[in-house]
C-alpha cells in the first residue's frame, strides 16, 4: 500500500501538489469567509452548579447566567454625574440591543449593589444566553469598546473572558525560525530543511485553518484549541516529513534511484510516520470517552490537525520528493545564506521586530538574485561564490561518533547513569503532589487589555470577591419556606471566607409571599482563582443539606467559581482512568512491535516519569509563581483539562522515538546477537535525527511561551519540557543504562504469548536489506549516513 500510494505521488506529483495548493486555498477562503464558531461552554453532568444554573434559567430568565460579562466604568466626577449617567445608559440600551444579551444596569433596582461605595465605580453586568458562542462574544466585546463613550473624566473597560478580544498567535513563526537553523545545522541542506517544513505549513494552514473551523460550527470547540492544534502539528509535521526525507537520503546516497527510493522510504519510514501519527490522533480523541464536549472539541481540534498533517506527510513529501530529486543533496552558498536570512526574518516577524523583518527579507531576495545571476560588474567576483555548492559533509563512522562513545561510557557505569536519570526525574515530579486542578481568572490577562483593567477596577472598588460571586438557587413548595430560605442567607453570611450576603430575591417581585424560588448572591472574601475561595465553596455546601432536610426546599450553590470546582471535581475522577487506558495501549502497541514484555513495561515506566517530571516543572511555574516575572505569567491553579491533554499528547508523540531508537537497537540485536553493542550502534544510528527533531519540537512548542494567553503558555511549556526530558534524560541516559542491565532479557517473550500476539511491522525492512533488494552495493559512506537517520 505505501509503495503504491508514492509510485502514484510520484507520477502525479503535480496534480498532488496543485490537490494542496487549492487546499490551501480552500482553507484560507473557509476561514475568512465562514469563520469558526469557538464556544469555550462547559457543564458537568449532574452536577450541583448545573442544577442551579437550570433553577436561574427557569424562574429568573435573564438574571444570571454561565457566560457573564461586564461594562466596568470609573468618573472622576462620580457615576451619578448626570452626563455620565446618560452616557452608560445609552451604552448599555446598545447592548441590550443585541440578540440573546440581558443587561442589568447599576442605575436599576436590580443593579443597586454594582455601585462601589465611594460612588466613582460601577459595572453593568451582562448575561450572555447559551446560544452565544465564544466567536460571537468576541464580536460583541470589539463593538462593546468602539461603543464606549467619551465623556471628561469617564473610563470604561469591557470584562468577562467571552468578551474579551483573542489575538492571533505570531510566535509559532518563532518556532520556524529555529527549526530553519535546526534542519540546516543537522543536515547541512537547504531542500532537505525547506521539505518537512513546507509539508508542516501545508498540513497545519489546511487543517487548522480549513478543516478546524468547520469543525466548530459541530463541536463545542475553545478559541485557544486551534492554536494547540498549530503547535502540535507545527512541530510533529516537520518531525514526520523530516524521518521520511532522511530515509530517502539514506537510499539515494547508497545508490538507489530516486523514484525507487522514495517509494521504499514510504515503505519503511512511512510506516513508522503512520503508526506515530496514528498514536498520537488515537490519544487525543480518546479524550472522547470523558463524555464532556469541552474536552471533546480538544481533542478533536488537535487530533484533525495532526490527520492532516500527517496526510501531506505521506503524499505532498513523495510529490515534492519526485520534482526535488538530486536538488535535495545539492546545496549551493546562497540557498545556504538565503536560509540564514529568511530564519532571520521570520524571528523578526514572531518578535515583532519590523527592522529584523525587513532585513531577513530584503537578504534572502538579494542573495538569490545575485547568487542565481552573478552580475558583470565590480561586485561580480564578490558574489561569484554564492552560486558554487558547499562541500558534503564528511561522515565519521559509526562507531567513532560522540553519540556512540556516550552510550559505551552510559553502559559502563549502568548504575550509576539510572540513579542520576531516576532521581533527576523523581525530583522534578513531587510538585505533582501539591498541583491544585482548577480555573485561573481574567487577573492573568496582560495587564494592557481590558479585560484586565475591568478585572483590577472591580477588584479596587467591590473587592476581590466580585470578581466571582456565588448565587445560591432556592426552589420552594410553600410560603413557610421562606423561614428556611432566610436561614440559608444567615447561615451563608455566618460563613468562614464570605464578604457580604444579598438579601433573597424572590422571583415573584410584587407578591413575595407567593414566590416559589429565590436567588441569594454571596460575594467570597478572596478571588475567583484562590484556593480560599473554592475551600468556601465547598463550606458553604457541608452547611446547605442540614438545613434543607426534611423541608421541601431544593438549594444549589452555582456561578462561574462553583461550576468550576464542579468541572476540575468530574475530570480529576476521570484522569486515572484515561491514563490507565492509554498507558494499557501503548503497552500492547510496543509488545506487538518489539515482540518482548520488559522493553514495553520499561517503555511505559520512563515515559510516565518524563510526562511527570515535566508537569512538575508546569506546577513549580504556572501554580508556585517560580520565575513568573520571567516567563510573564502569575500563580494561579491548572486548568484541569491539561494533564490530561498533555499526557494524550506527549505519550503520542514520544512513541516516534521510541519506535525509531529501539527499532534499530533490535535490528542490530537480530543481526549480532550482542545485546549490549547493539544498544550503542542503534542509540549511535539514531541520535542526530532524534536530537534534530526533539530540538525542533522544544523550539516549535517553547515558542508559545511569548504568547499572552495563560494556557498557551502552559501547554507550550508542558510540551516543550517534556520532550527534552524525553529525547535527554530518557534516550540517552535511562535507555542504555536499563538495558545494559536487562541484556539479553531486553527481548524476551513467552512462547505462548509470542504464538497468540499479532505482529505489527511499523519500521519495514533495513537499510542493508533495502538495497541489496535493490542489487547494489553500499558504499562505505551510506552505512554512516544511518547515524543521521532512523531505520
Amino acid at each position: 500500500m505505501y509503495r503504491s500510494l508514492a509510485r502514484w505521488c510520484h507520477q502525479h506529483a503535480w496534480t498532488v501538489v496543485g490537490l494542496w495548493i487549492a487546499a490551501m486555498i480552500a482553507a484560507g477562503a473557509i476561514a475568512g469567509g465562514l469563520g469558526p464558531s469557538y464556544d469555550s461552554s462547559f457543564s458537568s453532568p449532574a452536577s450541583e452548579s448545573t442544577a442551579g444554573f437550570e433553577t436561574v434559567a427557569e424562574y429568573f430568565p435573564g438574571a444570571t447566567s454561565q457566560f457573564v460579562g461586564q461594562i466596568v466604568f470609573e468618573a472622576e466626577q462620580g457615576v451619578d454625574d448626570p452626563e455620565v449617567q446618560a452616557a452608560m445608559s445609552e451604552m448599555f440600551d446598545e447592548a441590550a440591543a443585541f440578540d440573546g444579551v440581558t443587561v442589568i444596569s447599576p442605575y436599576s433596582p436590580e443593579g443597586a449593589r454594582q455601585i462601589a461605595p465611594g460612588g466613582t465605580i460601577a459595572y453593568a453586568q451582562l448575561n450572555l444566553s447559551e446560544e452565544i458562542d465564544q466567536t460571537e462574544g468576541m464580536e460583541i466585546g470589539v463593538e462593546l469598546r468602539e461603543a464606549a463613550p467619551e465623556v471628561d473624566g469617564l473610563r470604561v473597560e469591557i470584562g468577562g473572558n467571552m468578551l474579551a478580544e483573542f489575538e492571533p498567535p505570531e510566535t509559532e513563526l518563532i518556532g520556524l525560525a529555529f527549526a530553519v537553523v535546526v534542519l540546516i545545522l543537522a543536515f547541512g541542506s537547504v531542500m532537505a530543511m525547506g521539505l518537512p517544513i513546507g509539508v508542516a505549513l501545508a498540513g497545519v494552514v489546511v487543517g487548522s485553518a480549513g478543516l478546524v473551523t468547520l469543525l466548530t460550527k459541530a463541536f463545542t470547540i475553545p478559541d485557544f484549541a486551534p492554536l494547540i492544534g498549530i503547535m502540535i502539528g507545527l512541530g510533529a509535521g516537520i518531525d514526520y516529513a523530516l524521518f521520511i526525507v532522511t530515509r530517502y537520503r539514506e537510499l539515494t546516497r547508497a545508490g538507489v534511484e530516486p523514484k525507487r527510493s522514495i517509494e521504499l522510504a514510504m515503505d519503511t519510514a512511512g510506516r513508522a510516520v503512520v503508526f506515530a501519527g496514528v498514536t498520537v490522533v488515537v490519544s487525543l480523541l480518546g479524550m472522547l470517552l470523558i463524555g464532556l464536549p469541552f474536552v471533546a472539541g480538544m481533542g478533536i481540534s488537535a487530533s484533525a490537525t495532526v490527520f492532516v498533517t500527517l496526510i501531506a506527510s505521506i503524499t505532498l513529501l513523495p510529490a515534492l520528493l519526485s520534482l526535488a530529486h538530486d536538488k535535495v543533496e545539492v546545496t549551493r552558498w546562497r540557498g545556504l545564506v538565503a536560509a540564514g536570512f529568511l530564519a532571520l526574518g521570520l524571528l523578526g516577524a514572531g518578535l515583532g521586530a519590523p527592522v529584523l523583518l525587513g532585513v531577513g527579507a530584503l537578504g534572502a531576495v538579494l542573495v538569490l538574485l545575485l547568487g542565481s545571476r552573478v552580475p558583470r560588474t565590480q561586485i561580480g567576483p564578490l558574489v561569484k561564490p554564492l552560486a558554487r555548492e558547499v562541500p558534503p559533509r564528511r561522515h565519521k563512522p559509526l562507531r567513532d561518533t560522540l553519540a556512540f562513545k556516550w552510550s559505551r561510557t552510559v553502559q559502563h557505569h549502568p548504575w550509576a547513569g539510572l540513579a542520576v536519570g531516576t532521581v533527576i526525574l523523581v525530583a522534578l515530579s513531587l510538585p505533582i503532589l501539591d498541583m491544585r486542578l482548577g480555573f485561573s481568572d481574567e487577573g492573568n490577562y496582560p495587564e494592557e487589555t481590558t479585560t484586565r483593567q475591568a478585572y483590577d477596577l472591580v477588584a479596587e472598588g467591590f473587592g476581590d470577591g466580585y470578581n466571582g460571586p456565588f448565587i445560591l438557587a432556592v426552589e420552594t413548595d410553600s410560603p413557610d419556606d421562606a423561614a428556611v430560605v432566610q436561614q440559608l442567607a444567615d447561615m451563608a453570611a455566618n460563613t468562614e471566607g464570605v464578604s457580604s450576603v444579598s438579601p433573597p430575591f424572590p422571583n415573584d417581585v410584587e407578591n413575595p409571599e407567593a414566590a416559589d424560588a429565590f436567588l441569594i448572591t454571596i460575594i467570597p472574601d478572596g478571588a475567583p482563582q484562590d484556593e480560599a475561595t473554592e475551600d468556601t465553596v465547598l463550606r458553604l455546601r457541608d452547611e446547605i443539606p442540614a438545613i434543607v432536610e426534611g423541608t421541601g426546599v431544593e438549594a444549589n450553590l452555582t456561578g462561574s467559581v462553583p461550576a468550576f470546582v464542579d468541572f476540575s471535581d468530574y475530570l480529576s475522577g476521570r484522569n486515572l482512568i484515561f491514563f490507565g487506558a492509554v498507558l494499557a495501549v501503548s503497552f500492547l502497541l510496543l509488545m506487538m512491535v518489539f515482540r518482548s514484555v520488559l522493553v514495553p513495561i520499561k517503555a511505559v515506566i520512563m515515559n510516565v516519569l518524563s510526562i511527570s517530571a515535566a508537569f512538575g516543572a508546569v506546577v513549580l511555574i504556572f501554580q508556585r509563581g517560580w520565575g513568573s516575572s520571567i516567563f510573564g505569567v502569575e500563580s494561579a491553579p491548572i486548568e484541569p483539562f491539561i494533564p490530561m491533554m498533555l499526557f494524550a499528547i506527549v505519550f503520542g508523540l514520544s512513541m516516534d522515538y521510541e519506535v525509531f531508537l529501539l527499532s534499530r537497537v533490535k535490528e542490530e540485536y537480530d543481526r549480532t546477537g550482542d545485546p549490549r553493542t547493539s544498544v550503542a550502534d542503534g542509540l549511535a544510528a539514531t541520535a542526530r535525527v532524534i536530537t534534530a527533531a526533539a530540538a525542533i519540537m522544544v523550539v516549535v512548542f517553547g515558542a508559545f511561551l511569548l504568547e499572552d494567553d495563560r494556557i498557551i503558555k502552559l501547554f507550550g511549556t508542558g510540551l516543550a519540557l517534556a520532550v527534552l526530558l524525553d529525547a535527554t534524560l530518557v534516550r540517552m541516559l535511562l535507555v542504555p543504562a536499563t538495558m545494559e542491565l536487562l541484556g539479553n532479557k531486553n527481548w524476551w517473550l513467552p512462547r505462548w504469548l509470542d504464538r497468540i500476539l499479532p505482529t505489527l511491522n511499523v519500521e519495514g525492512a533495513a537499510l542493508d536489506e533495502l538495497v541489496a533488494h535493490e542489487h547494489i552495493t553500499v558504499p562505505d559512506d551510506a552505512s554512516e549516513l544511518a547515524e543521521s537517520a532512523p531505520t
